[in-house]
């Protein structure tokens, strides 16, 4: 025996079927409509976790099912009824924007470092142009004074050898003055007989 599909038409509320499913479906159909996850296709007669009622005729009535709430300390939790499902559109567009406008911080924080780098870096050539201004004057003072020292080393030199001679006579002007000491007292020696 060969078993076809139902096929569901979820819009109107109702199932199509053949054969044995259709009575139970027509039976089903006569039931005011519940949630659809409450309905369940040849298994149990019971949904899970739902109690259900017996009606008058025997028809397994199922229960209502139980409508999410929301509680005031759930701090504003939507229900299943209350959510909507966002627009994809507006939610890319807001992220784009938000991704933007961090891409565009971090860029200008970016670009703030190196500009300071690029005022530090012309501060630091501007210093190292008047420390080399200065190296080079001292440079050029230091060449003249070679010249002038070396103008004058044969003055230098005249005065080494004028204080040498200097230092001897003074070392003969010692010799003659004890010389003259001793000629004064064989003097007076004599002078005495």
């Amino acid at each position: 025996m060969s078993r076809e599909t139902p096929s569901c038409d979820w819009r109107k509320g109702k199932m199509a079927a053949t054969g044995e499913e259709a009575a139970a479906m027509d039976s089903i159909s006569r039931v005011p409509p519940v949630h659809p996850t409450v309905l369940s296709l040849g298994g149990s007669s019971e949904p899970r976790g739902e109690p259900s009622e017996t009606a008058a005729d025997g028809q397994v009535v199922p229960a209502a099912p139980k409508k999410p709430t929301t509680s005031s300390s759930d701090g504003g939790v939507e229900t299943a009824e209350e959510a909507v499902e966002p627009d994809i559109n507006e939610l890319c567009t807001d992220m784009f924007d938000k991704m933007a406008v961090f891409l565009q911080g971090e860029l200008t924080g970016t670009c703030e470092d190196y500009r300071l780098l690029e005022n530090m870096n012309k501060l630091t050539s501007l210093k190292y142009m008047e420390m080399k201004d200065i190296s080079i004057n001292i440079s050029r003072n230091l060449q003249d004074l070679n010249l002038k020292y070396a103008s004058l080393q044969p003055y230098l030199d005249q005065i080494n050898q004028i204080e040498e001679q200097v230092s001897s006579l003074e070392q003969a002007a010692y010799k003659l003055d004890t010389y003259s000491k001793k000629l004064e007292a064989k003097f007076k020696k004599l002078e005495k007989r």
